[in-house]
């Protein structure tokens, strides 16, 4: 593929249809598959990412917020869009744009059900949330009678699915807990289900719940971090492909001599005659102030440069004096050899954090390879 003279983030397509085909070989065939597409699809592009999930025929998407599904709406995708967490100020929109909103106490079902009598809905498909140990959002098992006495007493509002969130399905030492939660999910939505005279599917997996827990996949699963490559466990990633690859090139090299100080505050001085190169990304593409320093790094031409002096907004050094490079060459801060889980692991944070803070000033650029 052709090599950066900018800044740019690089999305692999073909990655992401391996990933998913991937995934997809761990469930039943008849089981749901949601494609969790929120924060710009984990920092990538919503957008471009989606249409392609929609062509491979995943049966949901889910949002973060109502303008993230709004958009997706006007780019043309037509697949039904959860909204994890709606605000009661957007469910007129929420139902204008036919999303889906995720219901998790007495005061949002109210509101909503409000509003949706209010502009004549019918079985309006919401889906309920329970809260079965993470402790952010959703009803508590407790409430499960209220939350029914009122579905049965209108057709304003339909339950497509009730749901969860697994808290630790990615840690073997937290395999009870989530054995409890699986257990406890499936004893709510027991009684849910009994009490109406339809069945809404049920979905509690996120990509570890996916791959480490096939009792709970139930109707449908939901696949986040996954889709982009990673699964929060060494050996599987290594049969998944990371989709993004962010790339930028070197501005200019600098030649400093011993004493010599680099960036701001004169963070770095050189303590010996040191080669450095400028590179055009900052904190304000994505690059944490705690970078820099020594912490974090970046490749050339096949060899780690360390960040050093303070992260800019626009621009970052690097030590290049042991490697062969020129102006001009190409900079892979991560990718799919360079994963951006160990450069996470250089200011203790995790991918996720890494590829969510790819700033939107940054172009994208898609491969295709079918």
């Amino acid at each position: 593929m052709p090599k950066a003279q900018e800044t740019i983030l690089e999305i692999d397509l073909n990655a992401l249809q391996h990933n998913v085909n991937f995934i997809k070989s761990k469930l039943k065939t008849n089981t749901k598959f949601l494609a969790v597409v929120k924060a710009f699809a984990y920092g990538s592009d919503a957008i471009e990412i989606a249409k392609h999930l929609e062509k491979l025929n995943v049966d949901y998407f889910a949002v973060a917020y109502t303008d993230e599904g709004i958009a997706l709406r006007n780019a043309g995708i037509e697949t039904p869009i959860l909204v994890l967490h709606p605000q009661t100020v957007n469910f007129k929109t929420i139902i204008e744009h036919c999303l889906e909103p995720s219901i998790y106490s007495q005061r949002i079902l109210n509101e909503f059900l409000a509003v949706a009598k209010k502009h004549k809905q019918t079985n309006y498909p919401i889906h309920i949330k329970f809260n079965t140990g993470l402790n952010r959002l959703g009803f508590a098992e407790s409430e499960v009678e209220t939350i029914v006495e009122i579905l049965q007493t209108t057709q304003a509002i339909k339950v497509k699915s009730l749901f969860s969130h697994l808290a630790a399905s990615d840690d073997e030492n937290e395999k009870d807990f989530t054995l409890n939660q699986i257990e406890s999910f499936k004893r709510i939505t027991q009684e849910v289900s009994d009490s109406l005279d339809y069945k809404p599917f049920l979905h509690q997996s996120n990509t570890s719940g996916i791959l480490n827990y096939p009792q709970a996949h139930f109707n449908m699963v939901r696949c986040g971090i996954g889709l982009y490559g990673f699964a929060n466990n060494t050996e599987i990633n290594k049969s998944l492909k990371p989709v993004a690859t962010l790339k930028t090139s070197i501005s200019q090299i600098h030649n400093l001599k011993k004493e010599d100080s680099l960036g701001y505050n004169r963070a770095f001085t050189a303590t010996k005659n040191t080669k450095t190169a400028t590179l055009p990304i900052g904190h304000a593409d994505g690059i944490n102030r705690l970078f820099g320093n020594g912490n974090g790094f970046v490749f050339i031409n096949g060899q780690k440069a360390h960040i050093i002096g303070n992260v800019c907004m626009d621009m970052i050094m690097v030590d290049i004096t042991n490697i062969k490079c020129e102006e001009g060459d190409e900079v892979i801060v991560f990718g799919p050899q360079h994963s951006a889980e160990n450069l996470a692991e250089s200011i203790d944070s995790i991918s996720y954090e890494i590829l969510t803070s790819v700033s939107q000033r940054i172009k994208r650029v898609f491969r295709r390879y079918f």
